[in-house]
């Protein structure tokens, strides 16, 4: 009986997620989506650690975190049928929680602007303009997009951890209304805090293992910095191992369909929406490509085999992680480990949420790691390190692609706003073109791209 219960299993799950086509089995594509979840799962610290800092409470954003990541990757899984586990994109975590201060934005208007944006992107994957705009940039300046934010999400990391610091830092109070500008706007942290050195040993953990090729890296650098962090005095012990979700401090009641999406209906929100839709179609564009590449399922022209799936399921993730309390989300390029194990289904991807289901029932366990900036820090610096292996794309020997892609990436740098960086790379990149005399390698999207960030210049409010 339980021969023939096994067996009816594995031919419901062939059928229905065509294992035999794929070349595949169902053991292997769980061992994938179990990878994939142990090499992302530290979103479930850092993404609320992040999202706090916009002013949404740790206990529910934890939990929206996690319920974006299953309803995500079980949406990639049952529809599109692909081994891409969903979650809060890094990056956008950032610029929601760090980008907008500036602006004295709310979070429930943040939220807001996560919903349009996801409808936007429905809207548009349903009409095709969502491919057609994504293909209207050029490779360099899509390059340039993720080295910019990997260098930004670093330095969030450098600085959050004390690693740098202001070079105010332990100066006295001014007696004069204004504070002189430094000569010097940075300067190296007190590396002989003890937070500091575990920065620093968390970051050379997490490094280590990546070299190793270890999988789970960052999860295991978050936890190991933490335990010995734990072990020096410099944390506090968990409350408790289990508890039931959406009930108590972890109620999503507080965040939950608080959103206002009325007030991003502005001129004011251009660079705000247009940051978030470039952001999220190049993150999924690149990671189809990525993932694709790793498990040679690109056809002959480099292209991923029914990309509209996906990016459906990429918009509808927009939507839901915004009504649950939680930033822009999306296919996670991590899913290549899991690829890497032989998955190539949604069944992979199906094991990823359940997983992550799971740990809704071990908050208490994770959240002492979510007050550890000496843990969670050296993540960001991780990534960021990953990202930034896309500058080697761009095409510096053209200063028509070369010059953009600097002025993109140094600008959401130097600026502390990924918003500034990628409107002043998409006017320049047109721009330059023209006065190069090569307005033929201008492609329509690209211009009407360009118009709109200069629109937020002309008639927004740069920040």
């Amino acid at each position: 009986m339980t021969s023939k219960t096994g067996s009816g299993l594995s031919g419901a799950l062939d059928r229905f997620f065509g294992l035999n086509k794929h070349g595949t089995t169902a053991r292997i594509e769980v061992l994938g989506g179990a990878t994939t979840f142990a090499t992302m799962a530290y979103i479930i610290v850092v993404n609320p650690a992040i999202l706090q800092f916009a002013g949404l409470p740790l206990g529910p954003a934890t939990v929206a975190t996690i319920l974006t990541a299953v309803f995500g990757s079980l949406l990639m899984g049952l529809y599109a049928n692909r081994p891409l586990a969903v979650a809060p994109y890094m990056g956008e975590n950032a610029f929601l929680a760090f980008g907008l201060t500036a602006m004295g934005i709310g979070w429930q208007l943040r939220l807001g602007a996560v919903f349009v944006s996801g409808a936007i992107f429905l809207l548009l994957t349903l009409s095709g303009i969502r491919s057609w705009l994504a293909n209207s940039i050029s490779p360099s300046m899509k390059h340039s997009f993720a080295a910019g934010i990997g260098l930004f999400l670093a330095f969030i990391g450098l600085y959050q951890t004390g690693i740098v610091t202001s070079f105010t830092e332990g100066m006295p109070a001014p007696k004069t209304e204004f504070l002189a500008r430094p000569a010097v706007p940075l300067k190296i942290g007190n590396w002989r805090d003890p937070k500091v050195l575990l920065a620093l040993g968390g970051l050379m953990v997490i490094i280590t293992l990546m070299c190793r090729r270890i999988r789970g890296a960052i999860l295991v650098g978050i936890i190991v910095t933490a335990i010995i962090g734990y072990l020096m005095g410099e944390a506090e012990a968990p409350v408790g191992i289990v508890a039931l979700p959406i009930t108590g401090e972890y109620d999503l009641s507080p965040l939950a369909f608080q959103l206002d999406i009325t007030g991003v209906f502005h001129l004011s929100f251009l660079p705000i929406l247009l940051t978030l839709f470039l952001m999220s179609f190049l993150d999924t564009f690149g990671t189809l490509t990525g993932v694709g590449a790793a498990g040679k399922m690109l056809d002959s022209d480099g292209n991923f085999p029914q990309m509209e799936r996906p990016m459906l399921v990429d918009a509808c993730s927009c939507m839901f992680a915004a009504l649950a309390g939680s930033s822009t989300s999306g296919a996670y390029i991590e899913s290549a480990t899991g690829v890497r194990e032989g998955a190539r289904t949604g069944l992979a991807a199906v094991t990823t949420a359940l997983l992550f289901a799971l740990t809704l029932f071990f908050i208490p366990m994770v959240k002492p790691l979510q007050q550890l900036g000496y843990a969670y820090g050296p993540a960001l610096i991780a990534v960021g390190i990953l990202m930034i292996g896309s500058v080697r794309n761009i095409d510096f020997d053209d200063l028509t692609e070369g010059v953009p892609a600097f002025v993109t990436f140094t600008m959401i740098v130097f600026t502390y706003n990924i918003a500034n960086g990628l409107t002043v790379g998409l006017i320049i990149h047109p721009l330059l073109k023209v006065v190069a005399g090569r307005f033929r390698e201008i492609r329509p999207g690209a211009v009407l791209l360009g118009l709109a960030c200069l629109g937020y210049y002309l008639f927004g409010l740069p920040h």
